[in-house]
C-alpha cells in the first residue's frame, strides 16, 4: 500500500489516505477523514513500520520508507494499464493576495500505483504515457491553497459578506444531510465563539485537472483536492512615497475547447471558444493584508475567438490560410451560448471590442466581422434595450498604418468609454475626498455602487482573429484606464488618469508585456510580434528583427509541433479517453468529434431561438447571477463552522508563523519588480513620484541597459551599498518566469540574494569601483561630512551600548559593565528575576507642556470638540491654499 500524509502548513493537524495497490486497473483510496495530531501521526506510522517488519520477518529494515515529498496532487490518470498519482514536487510563490500565497509549479512526479506482481502491461502504456507528459506542467501552472484562483476577486469577496443568517441555515441543512463526527468535534463545549466559513466550488471552465481529479472527488475529503489553473500570474510593487501598493495580474486560460492556433478556431457546439482567457488585475495596499481590513480592487476582461462555426485549414502552408464558416448558424445558436454563459458569470452589459480588418482587398477577416455583427444584432432583438449586447468595430491594422492617426489614443477613448460602462470592484466606498472634491469622470462611472464599495457589472471582451497582439495591446491600454480608477478610488492619486512614461505605467506595460508573451507562446507557439511600443512608434530599431523571428517561430510552430501539442492537452483534459477496442489518439484524422458532442448524441432538450438566456439570469441583471443569493448559488457553496481561534481561519498566524523560525530563503522567496528600484532615476533629486512623466533615458531601467557585464553589476551590489541596488539581468528580462519568484521550495535551495562576487584582482577591483560607486551628493541630494560632531558619536555610542546590553548583559555582568566610563551614558537596571531575560527598568521620557497641549487639542478633535483657529492658523491655511490650487 502507500500512505499519503497531509498536512496543514503549520504541521499540527494531519490526514492520511490509504492507497491499495492490489488492484490492477481500479483506484481503491481509504480516506478516513480523521484529523490527527503530530504525535498521533507518528505512532500511527510507527505501528505500521512495526507491523510490516514483523509481516516480512526483517526486524533490522524498515517496513515502512518514504517514496516521495510532495507539496499537492494534481490528480490521478489511467491509460490503458493501472493508475498514476501525479505529485507537485517543487513549487515557486508568484504573487501574494491578502496573505494568500500563490504558487507556480516547477517540477512534478508520476508514480505507477499498482504493483509489479498485479501489473498487467499493455504496449502502447508508454506512448500515452509520453504524450500526457508532453503537457508541461512546469510551465505557467499555478495553485493556491487557500485562495480559489478560479473566481475573480470580486466573487471570493462577495461570498464572504453572504448574511448570517444563511449561512446558519445552510451549515444545519449540510449537517442533516451527511454528519461527519470529525468535522464539528468539540464545537458545543466553546458556546458562542465559533465563526463560520465558506468554501465554495471552482469554476470548472478554468480548472485544468478536474477530470484527472474526478476519480476521488467522492472518496476523499476537500482538503486533499487541490485546483490548479493554467494561464499568467505576476505581481509588482508600486511604491508611492514608501507605500506598497502591489499590482497583480492573473489570466485564467479555459479548459474547455482549449488548443494551438490553427487547430482551435471558433467555438464548439457547447459556446466555449477557442484562446478564452480571463485576465484580472489586482491593486490593493499591501501594509494591511487582511481581506476584511485591507483595500482591495479588480477589474475583469476577457479575450477569445470569434464565437461562430469557423476554421482555417493549414494543409495549404500559407502564413494566412484561408477563413471558411464550416456550418450555417442563422439563428446564431452558438453564440446564444457563449453570451448566456457571460451574462450569468459577469453581468451586463456585454461589450464587444472586435479588432479584425474591415477593409480588405481579398475578403479575408472581413468574413467574421459580417457574421459576427449578423448574431449579435439577431440576440439583442430578444434582450431588453438596457441590456443589449455592445458592439464596437475598430480596424486596428487600418489605423496603425495610417500616418495621422495615433493607435493608441483612439484606444484610451474607447477604454475610458468601456470602464465608465462596466465600472469596476472595490471593497471600500467611496473616499471622503472624491465626495468634497468630485471629479466629472468618476461621477459618470457605471457599475453596481453598495454600501461596502463598488462592483463590476458587465465585461469587455476582444477579439481579433488570433486574440494575441492586438488583442494584448488593447487590453492594456483598457487595463490602464481601469488602473487610474483603481489608484484614485484608493485615495492614491487626485485625478483617475494616468500618462504615459511614468514609473507606474512603463511598471504595469513591463506586467502586461510578460502576459502578453506568456499567453501567446501558450497558444500560438511564440511572443508577441507586435508590442504596446510597436503601435507607439517608439520601438528600437532591432525590435524590426525580433519581429521577425517571431514570426518565423510562430510559423514553423503552427506548422511541425501544434498537432502533437494539440494530442496532448486532449489527452491531459480527459477530452480523449484511451480504451480497449477503441482507436488510439494517434489515429484520430481529426478531434472535432471529441470536441463537439452534438456530432456523437442529439441532445434531449433543445433551447429556444428567441429566450436564449438561462432561467433567472435577467431577473437579477445588471448583476451577475453566480454572484446572487439565491437557492442555487447557495448549492454551490460548503459552510462550516470553526473555532474561533483556529488555525485555518487565522491569517495573521497563517502567514506570519511566530511559532518557528524565519529564514531568508522563504521570506524573500518573492522578488517582485519594484517601481523604486527597477524604473524610477537613480538620482533621487528627481521627484520620486511613480506619476511623474520622466524622459524615456531617465528610468532605472536604460540606465542599468548600458552595462553588460554581469559582474559589475554585482560588485555595484557590493560595494555601492549606500545606493539602492539595480535588479540583476534575470529581472531585466522580460520573461515571465524570471522576474517573480525564486523560491524553488526543494531541500537545500539557495537565496538568490546571496549571489557571491566573483573575486578578481586588486586592480580591476580597484577600476570597476571607481566607475561604480556614485557620490552621496547624487544619491541622497545632501553632502555627508567627513567627521561625526561629537553630539552624533554620543547618540551612537549609546545606540551601541543598548545593543550590547540587550543582548550580552545579564545580573552578573552588569555589575562589571557599571564600572566602565559609558556609565553615564545609560544606564539599565533588570527587574527580572531571571538572569536570562532582557527586561529592564523603564522611566517615562519627559515631555514639554507645549507639546502634552498639542496632544490633548489632538484627543479633543478626535471626540468632535474643536478649539478655536487663532491668527496663524488661518495665516498657514491660506498659504496652503495659495501654493496647493492657485
Amino acid at each position: 500500500r502507500y500512505f499519503l500524509v497531509g498536512s496543514n502548513p503549520a504541521e499540527t493537524k494531519y490526514r492520511v489516505l490509504k492507497i491499495d495497490r492490489t488492484e490492477p486497473k481500479d483506484l481503491v483510496i481509504i480516506d478516513d477523514k480523521h484529523v490527527y495530531t503530530q504525535q498521533e501521526v507518528r505512532e500511527l506510522l510507527g505501528r505500521l513500520d512495526l507491523g510490516n517488519r514483523t509481516k516480512m520477518g526483517q526486524k533490522g529494515s524498515s517496513g515502512l520508507s518514504r517514496a516521495v515529498s510532495a507539496f499537492g496532487i494534481v490528480g490521478f490518470v489511467r491509460f490503458l494499464e493501472g493508475y498514476y498519482i501525479v505529485l507537485i514536487t517543487k513549487r515557486r510563490k508568484m504573487a501574494d493576495i491578502g496573505g494568500h500565497a500563490i504558487y507556480k509549479i516547477e517540477d512534478t512526479n508520476m508514480i505507477y500505483i499498482p504493483n509489479d506482481s498485479v501489473r498487467v502491461s499493455h504496449p502502447d502504456e508508454a506512448r500515452y504515457l509520453r504524450i500526457f507528459q508532453n503537457v508541461d506542467l512546469s510551465s505557467n501552472f499555478y495553485f493556491s491553497y487557500s485562495y480559489d484562483l478560479s473566481h475573480s476577486l470580486q466573487y471570493n469577496l462577495t461570498i464572504l459578506r453572504m448574511p448570517l443568517e444563511t449561512l446558519k441555515t445552510e451549515t444545519t441543512q449540510t449537517r442533516q444531510e451527511s454528519f461527519d463526527i470529525f468535522e464539528d468535534e468539540g464545537l458545543s463545549t466553546q458556546g458562542g465563539s465559533g465563526v463560520f466559513g465558506i468554501c465554495s466550488k471552482p469554476y470548472k471552465k478554468y480548472v485544468w485537472n478536474a477530470k484527472l481529479l474526478e476519480a476521488v472527488r467522492g472518496a476523499v475529503h476537500r482538503d486533499w483536492l487541490l485546483y490548479i489553473i493554467h494561464g499568467f500570474c505576476g505581481q509588482s510593487k508600486l511604491l508611492i512615497y514608501g507605500r506598497p501598493i502591489y499590482v497583480t495580474l492573473i489570466a485564467r486560460r479555459s479548459s474547455k475547447f482549449a488548443g494551438t492556433r490553427f487547430l482551435k478556431r471558433g467555438a464548439n457546439c457547447e459556446g466555449d471558444v477557442a484562446n478564452e482567457v480571463e485576465t484580472e488585475q489586482i491593486l490593493y495596499d499591501a501594509s494591511v493584508m487582511s481581506f476584511s481590513a485591507g483595500s482591495y480592487s479588480s477589474y475583469v476582461q476577457v479575450r477569445g475567438s470569434v464565437p461562430l462555426y469557423w476554421s482555417q485549414d493549414i494543409s495549404t502552408m500559407m502564413p494566412k490560410p484561408p477563413i471558411t464558416l464550416d456550418q450555417a448558424d442563422p439563428y446564431a445558436h452558438v453564440a446564444a451560448l457563449h453570451f448566456d454563459q457571460m451574462l450569468q458569470r459577469f453581468g451586463s452589459p456585454i461589450i464587444i471590442l472586435n479588432l479584425v480588418k474591415e477593409r480588405e482587398k481579398r475578403k479575408h477577416e472581413r468574413i467574421l466581422s459580417e457574421e459576427l455583427v449578423a448574431a449579435v444584432t439577431y440576440l439583442n432583438q430578444f434582450l431588453p434595450p438596457e441590456h443589449a449586447i455592445i458592439y464596437i468595430p475598430w480596424d486596428m491594422a487600418k489605423y496603425t498604418k495610417s500616418k495621422l492617426c495615433n493607435v493608441l489614443d483612439r484606444l484610451n477613448v474607447i477604454a475610458e468609454s468601456v470602464v465608465k460602462k462596466t465600472g469596476f470592484f472595490v471593497n471600500r466606498p467611496d473616499s471622503y475626498c472624491s465626495i468634497l472634491r468630485p471629479d466629472e469622470k468618476w461621477n459618470e462611472l457605471g457599475g453596481c455602487v453598495v454600501s461596502t464599495g463598488r462592483l463590476q457589472t458587465g465585461v469587455l471582451r476582444t477579439n481579433c482573429v488570433d486574440c494575441l497582439d492586438r488583442t494584448n495591446t488593447a487590453q492594456f491600454m483598457v487595463g490602464k484606464c481601469a488602473l487610474a480608477y483603481q489608484l484614485y478610488s484608493l485615495g492614491l492619486i487626485d485625478k483617475p488618469n494616468l500618462q504615459f512614461d511614468t514609473d507606474a505605467v512603463r511598471l504595469f506595460e513591463e506586467l502586461y508585456e510578460d502576459h502578453g508573451d506568456t499567453l501567446s507562446l501558450q497558444y500560438g507557439g511564440s511572443q508577441l510580434v507586435h508590442r504596446v511600443k510597436t503601435y507607439r512608434k517608439i520601438a528600437p530599431w532591432t525590435q524590426h528583427s525580433k519581429d521577425i523571428m517571431q514570426t518565423l517561430s510562430r510559423y514553423y510552430s503552427n506548422a511541425f509541433s501544434d498537432a502533437d501539442r494539440q494530442d496532448s492537452i486532449n489527452l491531459f483534459l480527459g477530452v480523449f479517453k484511451p480504451a480497449e477496442g477503441k482507436p488510439h489518439l494517434w489515429e484520430l484524422p481529426t478531434d472535432f468529434y471529441l470536441h463537439h458532442k452534438n456530432t456523437l448524441s442529439l441532445s434531449q432538450t433543445r433551447q429556444s431561438y428567441t429566450y436564449w438566456w438561462t432561467t433567472g439570469v435577467l431577473k437579477h441583471l445588471p448583476l451577475p447571477f453566480d454572484e446572487v443569493t439565491c437557492a442555487e448559488n447557495r448549492r454551490k457553496l460548503t459552510v462550516k463552522k470553526f473555532h474561533k481561534y483556529e488555525e485555518e481561519i487565522d491569517i495573521h498566524n497563517e502567514f506570519f508563523r511566530p511559532y518557528e523560525l524565519s529564514s531568508f530563503d522563504e521570506t524573500f522567496c518573492l522578488a517582485m519588480t519594484n517601481s523604486t528600484r527597477d524604473f524610477m532615476p537613480k538620482n533621487v533629486g528627481i521627484d520620486p513620484s511613480p506619476f511623474t512623466v520622466r524622459k524615456p533615458d531617465e528610468t532605472g531601467k536604460s540606465v542599468l541597459g548600458n552595462k553588460n557585464n554581469r559582474d559589475e553589476t554585482v560588485l555595484q551590489r557590493k560595494t555601492a551599498a549606500s545606493a539602492p541596488p539595480p535588479p540583476s539581468e534575470e529581472a531585466v528580462s522580460s520573461s515571465s518566469e524570471d522576474d517573480s519568484g525564486t523560491d524553488k521550495e526543494d531541500e537545500g535551495a539557495v537565496s538568490q540574494r546571496s549571489t557571491p562576487v566573483k573575486v578578481t584582482d586588486t586592480g580591476d577591483n580597484t577600476k570597476i569601483t571607481e566607475n561604480v560607486v556614485q557620490a552621496t551628493k547624487d544619491v541622497y541630494g545632501v553632502s555627508l561630512s567627513d567627521i561625526p560632531s561629537e553630539d552624533d558619536l554620543a547618540i551612537y555610542a549609546r545606540f551601541v551600548q543598548l545593543g550590547q546590553s540587550q543582548h550580552k548583559q545579564d545580573k552578573g555582568s552588569q555589575q562589571f559593565c557599571s564600572k566602565r566610563p559609558l556609565d553615564k551614558v545609560i544606564n539599565l537596571i533588570p527587574i527580572s528575576s531571571f538572569s536570562q531575560d532582557n527586561i529592564y527598568e523603564v522611566q517615562p521620557p519627559r515631555v514639554d507642556r507645549k507639546s502634552i497641549e498639542i496632544f490633548q487639542a489632538h484627543i479633543q478633535a478626535g471626540r468632535g470638540n474643536m478649539q478655536p483657529l487663532g491668527r496663524d492658523d488661518f495665516l498657514m491655511y491660506r498659504e496652503y491654499i495659495r501654493n496647493r490650487y492657485m
